[in-house]
């Protein structure tokens, strides 16, 4: 009985040494110039200066034209998931385009969307292209 109590404890100390030894190998560790790093946007969008979609006027105008906006962006088979999926904010015609996107292409074509859109008085440009 001593041997196999003896077993069974060597088993799972083993066990747990290797489980320990596998969460610190997948830690993440970020430096300030990490890509993954993102502690800056999320304080600039907690100042209440950025738009973000709590900010969507509930007008029946500027919700079509999000939707229009939205719609054509996810019917549109040349941009990435990124793309198809920016915060889109529309206040008196007035579009902000937020969120990453994939490459300069991508921000450009989802700004002529927006600028093509009936109801669009103006539109605010703030995609970020992600890092590679």
């Amino acid at each position: 009985m001593p041997i196999r109590l003896s077993l069974v404890v060597f088993a799972l100390t083993a066990a747990i040494t290797m489980l320990t030894s596998v969460v610190h190998a997948e830690q993440i560790y970020l430096t300030e110039n990490s890509a993954l790093e993102n502690t800056q946007q999320n304080v600039r969008d907690k100042d209440n200066m950025t738009l973000t979609p709590e900010d969507q006027n509930e007008s029946k105008a500027d919700i079509k034209i999000t939707a229009d906006i939205r719609n054509a962006a996810v019917n549109d088979d040349s941009l990435s998931v990124n793309a198809k999926n920016v915060k889109i904010i529309t206040q008196n015609g007035e579009v902000t385009l937020r969120g990453p996107v994939e490459t300069k292409a991508e921000s450009i074509k989802l700004q002529q969307i927006s600028q093509k859109t009936a109801g669009v008085v103006r539109v605010d440009n703030q995609l970020e292209i992600k890092a590679p």
